[in-house]
This record gives structure tokens, C-alpha cells and sequence, in this order.
């Protein structure tokens, strides 16, 4: 696994690797059993203090995905990502996603601007599903409106 950080964008180094670990977990990049790279590769793969990269495991074996193993390394021990969703399936979700992706930069979105959009979809989804849960689950409540979903999608951006 390599590593990149971005050192504009605010986010501290050790939340980006312990985030993008997340992530090949998520989509099966990585799996229950893998050694992450040491410290000394991540120091010298994306030139970071050695108690940054400790910082990011440290996160990670809280949270009971990873295992440091003196001597040994450090070893992934739980995922994130579905076992049901095959390696295929993302591909070509991913290709789809690429072209998508081709189409919003033709349209003349910048990086932020498609990543604004994703967050916002994504949040308004959220919203809307965990509305639709709420007033399914209470007896004799009203849906909720599509301009209710949307200032309380609004919200969680914006929170």
C-alpha cells in the first residue's frame, strides 16, 4: 500500500493515512491478515515525522482494525468492506464512476466542486433514507417533504 497526502487540504497527515487505510479496507484492497507498510516505509514513502504514521496506527488499532505485533509489524485484524460485494462488481463501478467523473470535468467542475457535489449527494441521500425510516417506523406520521429533506440535508453539510 502507498501513501499520499495532500498538505493543503487541512487534514492532518496522521487522520489522511489512517483514512486511507479505511479506505483499502473498505474496498478490499486490503484484507484481514495484511501487514501495513512499517513506519520507516511510510517515513520515507511520504516524508513524515515517525509519530505521525504511529499517530494513524494507533487510531486504527483503537478502533480494533489493526494489530501491532512487535518485531513483526503491524497487521490488519477487521475490515470495513462488505464480503458481498465482489472485486468485479466495484471495478466496474469504478469504471463507471471514472467516466462520470470525465463528464463533471468536461462540464467544467474543478476537484472541489465534484467533491462538494459527491458530499451533498451523499448527505441528502442519508437524509432522505433516514427520514423515510423514521416516519415508516412511526405509526400514523407524515412523510416528510421534499423541502424538509433538503434543509435537513443543508444542515448536515453545513454541521
Amino acid at each position: 500500500m502507498r501513501f499520499h497526502l495532500d498538505g493543503r487540504s487541512g487534514v492532518p497527515a496522521f487522520q489522511q493515512i489512517a483514512q486511507q487505510v479505511r479506505n483499502g479496507l473498505r474496498l478490499g484492497i486490503i484484507e484481514v491478515g495484511d501487514r501495513l507498510p512499517t513506519v520507516k516505509e511510510v517515513v520515507a514513502q511520504v516524508a513524515v515525522n515517525p509519530n505521525t504514521v504511529l499517530k494513524a496506527y494507533r487510531e486504527l488499532e483503537y478502533e480494533g482494525l489493526v494489530q501491532p505485533r512487535p518485531g513483526l509489524g503491524t497487521f490488519v485484524v477487521a475490515t470495513l468492506g462488505t464480503t458481498q460485494t465482489s472485486a468485479a462488481i466495484r471495478n466496474n463501478l469504478a469504471k463507471e464512476l471514472e467516466q462520470w467523473l470525465a463528464k463533471a470535468a468536461k462540464a467544467g467542475l474543478d476537484a472541489d466542486s465534484i467533491a462538494a457535489l459527491i458530499a451533498h449527494t451523499l448527505q441528502t441521500r442519508t437524509v432522505q433514507a433516514n427520514t423515510l425510516q423514521t416516519s415508516s417506523q412511526t405509526s400514523g406520521a407524515a412523510q416528510a417533504s421534499p423541502r424538509q429533506v433538503k434543509t435537513a440535508a443543508a444542515v448536515e453539510v453545513n454541521a
